[in-house]
């Protein structure tokens, strides 16, 4: 099993920043492909940020030049720098990820989420 955790989530004002963490940990043999997505109230689950094992990174128009995504592949976890941060981005934010796993030393891929950390953005 693999578990995602969430943190850095908060109250903020607006025009300020956050930086989220999502900390990979269990039966990973390698971590692939990383995303964040955010669900706020009575709207779908939308990605934010997305990251490849190899760094290459992808934004929606809704966030491109506020957020940026990286990750520590050596300790298994994602960030989310968040500036200039508006009223519209307040949601949980939750972390994807594709993992691939050993079973009885058979690589099997498997899609994790984690819980989700809620970012408020208000004056």
């Amino acid at each position: 099993q693999v578990q995602l955790v969430e943190s850095g989530g908060g109250l903020v004002q607006p025009g300020g920043s956050l930086r989220l963490s999502c900390a990979a940990s269990g039966s990973i043999f390698s971590l692939n492909n990383m995303g964040w997505y955010r669900q706020a109230p009575g709207k779908q689950r939308e990605l934010v940020a997305s990251i490849t094992s190899g760094g290459a990174t992808n934004y929606p128009d809704s966030v491109k030049g506020r957020f940026t995504v990286s990750r520590d592949n050596a300790k298994n976890t994602m960030y989310l720098q968040m500036n200039s941060l508006k009223p519209e981005d307040t949601a949980v934010y939750l972390c994807h990820a594709s993992v691939t796993s050993l079973v009885i030393g058979v690589p099997r891929l498997g899609d994790y989420w984690g819980r989700g950390t809620q970012v408020t953005v208000s004056s």
